[in-house]
């Protein structure tokens, strides 16, 4: 883990905010967060939700706190006219990847993530004006 609280800051409270969150609460106390962000789908002309991070405090878990923030966040998919709700889940985590099916989920087998970061990250973009 390499995120600070002021890059946190400034990345979701500062001018230009690259994420939205959404909170949970189980008996007063607080219980989880969903953290997510706009993408956009050309096929099918319409906005989605990437869902990044989604963590339910493991003395809370098997309450419905994971299920009511993406039940959140499908709400707000919907409001917000978008085609899609999407997630990466690790491959060994077996109990996240059950609950998701259990929501109706489908796995997109045919998908591969890939990704770039720092020094490859930095070497793609060329020198910097």
């Amino acid at each position: 883990m390499v995120a600070t609280e002021p890059a946190l800051q400034a990345t979701l409270f500062g001018a230009r905010r690259y994420a939205e969150v959404v909170l949970a609460d189980f008996d007063g106390q607080p219980a989880g967060f969903a953290l997510y962000f706009h993408n956009y789908s050309t096929f099918l002309a319409r906005p989605g939700l990437y869902l990044e991070d989604l963590f339910v405090d493991p003395a809370i878990r098997k309450h419905g706190v994971g299920r009511a923030l993406l039940q959140q966040l499908a709400r707000t998919a919907a409001e917000r006219g978008c085609g899609r709700l999407e997630w990466s889940a690790l491959k060994w985590n077996r109990l996240a990847i059950d609950f998701y099916l259990r929501l109706g989920a489908v796995p997109m087998d045919e998908w591969c993530i890939y990704r770039l970061s720092g020094e490859a990250l930095l070497r793609l973009a060329g020198p910097q004006s």
